[in-house]
């Protein structure tokens, strides 16, 4: 690689002779107004601290749905194994045979399942990763003091947090947590009677998830006006960094998709409690037919998949958002297509809203209403693939060397095509009938949505902590969690691909009564360890983080990547309202790198004569 070159003049020589260090007035929230550890750190309005709320909880999260993984993959991996060792912790949850040999108990098997996904889709992959970057980025790299409302930003965190302690509860209650997978479909979610963990858990699963909801609105609607009205001077929307739109559009999509899944959640309350028939007709309980008749689970499939599909780009779309900026600031390079690449988020988006019946081609839809979803979950590639190709081009003859930021963005283009490219397959109603419920679908999953989403949050955490903490992160952990990672995920979901193929169906306990199947243990256990390996990188992650906040070694400029975006103007120790002096004037585009012999051109940077801006 070749050696940076010095730019022509000094940023922060630049911000001090502009006074953005100059101390402002108290109408400008300085810190005088965080008087003490309470209101500083647990009920703050700095948007900074809340942003750290988000991701320490996150995290948490994270921890608690991995093992949940790992515990129900080492019963498909090893049945013939005792899990007593875990009675301890799971208790009753252990059934233990009169060969002394325990097993999970396959109502608790199905509790896990459905509880890792709700945690890792709501709570970790929505939450955890857009109420991060959202809340830290969006007033930083548009150059505001805070959010539109930093109340409401408070409180968008404290309902997550109360949705998750609720969620937490429901893994205690006597009867289980809810079993009836992460979609909650009908009519076992609606029936309390159905099954043990349809009773109190569910009821608490439908509570947090309400409240979930009521975070996530404050949150987007905080984020969209923020986006709109509190733009530095000269930060036009086609000046924004490519993080910031991505926010904006999935604080959008989030608006508009996840009321829906209140009304349809409100419904099953109904039928669970008052004795509707919304989503319940002709069933029968223990040879007992119930008195309902005249409603429909299919009703519940629609309403639950028009948020469950824009729910994916709510995930996929702030990963996008982060590795473009990532890959554009460590390969030294503009971002190439920078309007293509906006205008194919806008496309993502529009385009989720009306694709989500391909989840449902196993439904009985009408097949002509299937070939409409096919057409549409097919054209969704295509601007799918101009921002892939627009990463690769940004890549391509870059002055870069691998970061652990850059290696995690290189990981999400990875995952996002081998991801991305077996979605094709699904989204053809004809061979949907084939893979539709096997492996070959939690493998597509969780590589697209997943894995590659994750990716993008690694990226972005090693990126923004320096900015976060005022530390780096240790470089050697990074790249140990970073290869370890890579390869055990596809250890893990690949060779999903292929009994997925073979017709193996997920969500089973155990496969020991289908001679069919048996053949494909060896492969189970090799995921299963893959699992574990995979797993004990992320804690190695957890470690490096914890320690980084106070150990890791400290940061002696605010622009330690000599990055453009206004967030790297602002100190080292971070005050409330960002700037001790005046906002920064913006004066060009997010990506100027390498440009008129000079390495990178903060935007706060005027023109120079005769200079071609954006």
């Amino acid at each position: 690689m070749s050696e940076i070159k010095i730019p022509v003049y000094n940023p922060d020589k630049f911000i001090e002779e502009n006074g953005f260090d100059d101390h402002f007035h108290e109408h400008h929230h300085g810190d005088k107004y965080q008087s003490n550890f309470f209101t500083t750190y647990v009920f703050s309005l700095d948007h900074k601290i809340i942003a750290k709320q988000f991701l320490i909880t996150g995290i948490f999260w994270a921890v608690i749905a991995a093992a949940m993984s790992l515990i129900f993959r080492m019963q498909l991996g090893f049945p013939e194994e005792s899990l007593t060792w875990l009675k301890p912790i799971l208790g009753k949850w252990i059934i233990v045979n009169d060969a002394g040999i325990g097993s999970l108990s396959q109502e608790f098997y199905y509790a896990l399942v459905t509880m890792h996904g709700t945690i890792l889709v709501f709570f970790v992959l929505t939450a955890g990763l857009s109420g991060t970057f959202s809340n830290f980025l969006i007033p930083l790299q548009v150059g505001a003091r805070d959010m539109a409302s930093p109340l409401l930003n408070m409180m968008s965190y404290w309902f997550f947090f109360l949705a998750s302690l609720v969620m937490f509860i429901s893994l205690f209650v006597s009867t289980g947590p809810f079993s009836g997978g992460w979609t909650a479909y009908p009519p076992l979610s609606a029936l309390p009677q159905a099954s043990i963990g349809s009773g109190a858990g569910m009821t608490l699963w439908l509570v947090s998830l309400t409240l979930f909801v009521v975070s996530v609105l404050l949150g987007g609607i905080n984020y969209i006006t923020t986006v709109l009205n509190l733009r530095t001077k000269g930060m036009t929307m086609w000046r924004l960094p490519l993080t910031i739109w991505a926010f904006f559009l999935t604080a959008i999509l989030g608006l508009l998709s996840f009321p829906v899944l209140v009304g349809g959640f409100l419904l099953l309350i109904m039928d669970r409690s008052l004795g509707t028939s919304f989503y319940l007709s002709d069933v029968f309980v223990g040879g007992q037919a119930l008195e309902h008749v005249g409603g429909s689970p299919i009703l519940f499939q629609h309403l639950f998949w028009f948020l469950g599909h824009p729910e994916v780009y709510i995930i996929i779309l702030p990963a996008m958002g982060l590795v473009s900026e990532v890959m554009s600031v460590h390969a030294r390079k503009p971002i190439f297509g920078y309007r293509a690449m906006v205008a194919s988020m806008i496309a993502i988006g529009f385009l989720s809203f009306i694709v989500w019946a391909h989840h449902m081609f196993m439904s009985g839809l009408n097949p002509f209403i299937s070939n409409f979803f096919v057409v549409f979950t097919l054209m969704i590639a295509v601007p799918s693939a101009v921002k892939v190709f627009n990463w690769l081009t940004t890549l391509y003859g870059g002055n870069f060397k691998l970061t652990v930021p850059l290696l995690f963005a290189i990981g999400f283009v990875s995952m996002f095509i081998s991801g991305g490219l077996t979605g094709i397959f699904l989204g053809n109603s004809a061979i949907d009938i084939q893979m539709h419920d096997t492996y070959f679908v939690v493998a597509h999953f969780h590589i697209v949505m997943g894995v590659a989403a994750f990716f993008g949050m690694f990226a972005g955490v090693y990126h923004w902590f320096p900015k976060m903490y005022g530390r780096f992160m240790n470089d050697t952990l990074g790249k140990i969690h970073f290869w370890v990672t890579m390869i055990g995920a596809y250890c893990v979901f690949w060779p999903m691909h292929y009994i997925g193929l073979a017709g193996v169906p997920r969500r089973y306990y155990t496969f020991d009564s289908f001679e069919t199947f048996r053949h494909f243990d060896g492969i189970n256990q090799f995921i299963t360890v893959a699992a574990i390996i995979t797993f004990i990188a992320q804690m190695i992650f957890v470690i490096n983080f914890f320690y980084s906040i106070w150990k890791g070694k400290k940061v002696k400029s605010r622009n330690p990547w000599n990055a453009t975006t206004l967030e790297w103007s602002t100190p080292i120790e971070p005050v409330h309202g960002n700037w001790p002096g005046k906002i920064p004037t913006v004066e060009r585009w997010a990506y100027d790198y390498n440009k008129d012999e000079r390495e990178f051109v903060p935007q706060y940077i005027p023109p120079r004569e005769g200079e071609e801006m954006h």
